[in-house]
This record gives C-alpha cells, sequence and structure tokens, in this order.
C-alpha cells in the first residue's frame, strides 16, 4: 500500500469513525453552529454522480481528487457513481501575492498521463476561484483535453475569479464552515455533518 493510500485510509476511518450529529461544537476559542446535516450533503451528492453520469456516458474521464478537505466528497461521490472509473489525486496551496498576482504551489502532483484526457476535479469548497483558476490554466497548459469541475460546496458571493463549477453539490453562504473534511486550524474534519462559525465569533 503506497503512502498516498495509507493517508485516504486513515482520512476514511476518521469519517466513518467521526462523532455524531450535534446542535454546536467548540474548535478550539471558536464556535460552530449545525448548518447542513449529513442526510442533505449525502443527497447532494448523489444527484451530483447522476448528472455526472448522464455528461460522461460512453466516455473515459480521469477523476482528479483534490487533497485535503475533499477526501470525504471523493469518497462519497466514487461510491454513488456506477462503473469503473479512474481516479487519482493531487494537492496544491495558493498564495496571494501583492496586486492581483499570485502563486500555486504543487504539494502532490497528478501521477497519471493527463496529456489528452478529459479530467474532472474533485473539489470541497470553492469560494474566491483563485486556487481552482491557477490549477485549471495549469492543466491546460500541460495539454489536457477538458477539464470540469465538480464541487462540494459553492460560495458564489466569494467568487472573485472567473470560475464556474460544472456540477455543485450545494450553493452556500460567504460563512467560515467546518467539517465533511473541512477544518479549523486542523480541526472538525471528521464531523459528518456541516457546521458554520457562530455569529458572536466574528466579534
Amino acid at each position: 500500500m503506497c503512502f498516498l493510500e495509507k493517508v485516504l485510509n486513515l482520512h476514511l476511518n476518521l469519517y466513518y469513525l467521526g462523532k455524531k450529529s450535534m446542535n454546536s461544537i467548540q474548535l478550539k476559542d471558536k464556535e460552530f453552529e449545525l448548518y447542513i446535516p449529513e442526510r442533505e450533503i449525502k443527497g447532494a451528492i448523489e444527484r451530483v454522480a447522476r448528472e455526472i453520469e448522464r455528461d460522461v456516458a460512453g466516455t473515459n474521464p480521469l477523476f482528479v481528487g483534490i487533497l485535503n478537505g475533499a477526501f470525504m466528497f471523493i469518497a462519497d461521490l466514487m461510491y454513488y457513481l456506477n462503473g469503473p472509473y479512474e481516479l487519482t489525486f493531487a494537492r496544491y496551496a495558493s498564495y496571494h501575492g501583492t496586486g492581483s498576482t499570485g502563486e500555486l504551489k504543487e504539494i502532490m502532483p497528478i501521477k497519471s498521463d493527463i496529456k489528452g484526457r478529459s479530467l474532472i476535479l474533485l473539489e470541497d469548497i470553492i469560494d474566491s476561484g483563485f486556487t481552482m483558476k491557477c490549477v485549471m490554466q495549469k492543466l491546460k497548459n500541460e495539454g489536457v483535453a477538458d477539464i470540469k469541475l465538480a464541487t462540494m460546496l459553492w460560495k458564489p458571493d466569494a467568487m472573485q475569479y472567473d470560475i464556474k463549477p460544472d456540477y455543485v453539490g450545494l450553493e452556500i453562504s460567504n460563512d467560515f464552515i467546518v467539517g465533511y473534511g473541512l477544518d479549523y486550524d486542523e480541526l472538525g474534519r471528521a464531523y459528518r455533518d456541516i457546521y458554520k462559525i457562530k455569529e458572536d465569533n466574528h466579534k
């Protein structure tokens, strides 16, 4: 078992052993309230799976899971998809520079040969769109035939770049959230529900 598989299995074990639903949770100095229950999340993912299957029928896309935050979304989406689809992983970090410039750091590159392939990127959340703009441009420069973007969560009110996902699980407000793979200072990923920060935490 390769290192990546070990990491993913650890994440999945944390997920399925995750804490039960609670109305609120405390992570360090922040308190969060229940925002999206697990049943709503799963329903949204199953719908996304059906939409993808409708669009890719008869083709052989390469699914690219973006770690770390999307590991739960990746696992559940692949469960709902019918048929043997090829899945690989990548990890990026983005940093805003001065003005309108920015930098994308590739922490874990895609291992598969992507030249001429159709890719479906699997992301946990899109807010400003900066990271995905950089990632998609990088992959286009490497010769991919086509790129589609699937995200579990989308914050349309937070968008600053011209990136629109092809598949969206849930559109959400511009609140800070944790759970279902998303973290606050590396805490809270294993919760099966999604929580948003309480209003009085902003003060």
